[in-house]
């Protein structure tokens, strides 16, 4: 298992590319601290990862990652659960709606820049300085297409998906001297109600499901991924060596 004795932090862990996550990390034999914004889905998650894998340790905790409070409590209560954080996956986001940005609602463009950028920079701002202690960790940014070549009615998803890019690369410079890796992963078109909030009449058969992508997560979280940084993957084109799938 290749990633047996790994503490890792999923955001938005309870559906969708944030539960698979959860999954197939402890199938690897990590530990998970997952947070979302409701408590049954989390428990739903945790049941299901202890049915398949008895021994994982899981931890949950019912966070919003716009609410600098909330995300601190967080932290804090997964330091006292494991002690250590080695892995950090920031997948919590808000889609927002689909208009151009003339007729985009300025409650609405606060509220998903706070979530995706903000939300983010404040679990890692939090988690980052553990990592430096122990001087090692990785820390892995979900993006999108979106964040790298800007499309009409994509507002302000689009726009805080390049933040992140950017800080990808803040943190991948800043942190290269303590053995921390900071990656982005464009996990593609995905079969989850995100994407159909943004595609209402697609077919989702036709998708990828999102425990299909979940092969590069593994590969950057493990000791594999030691040293890569400041790169951006896409999940959809990633060929896993045999000795990770």
């Amino acid at each position: 298992m290749r990633l047996q004795n790994k503490h890792i932090v999923i955001s938005g862990a309870s559906k969708g590319l944030g539960k698979a996550l959860a999954l197939r990390f402890a199938s690897e034999g990590a530990s998970v601290a997952l947070c979302s914004r409701t408590q049954a889905e989390l428990d739903s998650v945790k049941k299901e990862i202890l049915a398949a894998y008895p021994n994982t340790r899981v931890h949950t905790h019912v966070c919003d990652i716009s609410n600098q409070k909330q995300v601190d409590a967080f932290v804090q209560s997964l330091l006292n659960e494991f002690g250590t954080i080695d892995v950090l996956v920031n997948n919590a986001g808000a889609l927002g709606p689909r208009v151009p940005i003339a007729e985009y609602p300025a409650t609405e463009w606060e509220r998903v820049v706070q979530t995706n950028l903000n939300g983010t920079y404040y679990l890692t701002h939090k988690i980052v300085p553990s990592m430096i202690s122990q001087k090692s960790g990785a820390i892995i940014n979900v993006t999108s297409t979106v964040g790298k070549t800007g499309r009409a009615k994509w507002g302000a998803y689009a726009v805080s998906k390049f933040a992140i890019e950017g800080m990808t690369q803040v943190l991948s410079e800043e942190l290269k001297a303590f053995n921390i890796s900071v990656n982005s992963v464009n996990p593609g078109p995905l079969a989850t109600e995100m994407r159909r909030q943004a595609y209402p009449t697609e077919d989702q058969s036709y998708l990828r499901k999102p425990e299909e992508v979940t092969d590069v997560f593994v590969y950057l979280a493990s000791a594999a991924g030691a040293g890569i940084s400041g790169q951006w993957f896409d999940a959809a084109n990633y060929y896993a060596p045999k000795e990770i799938k």
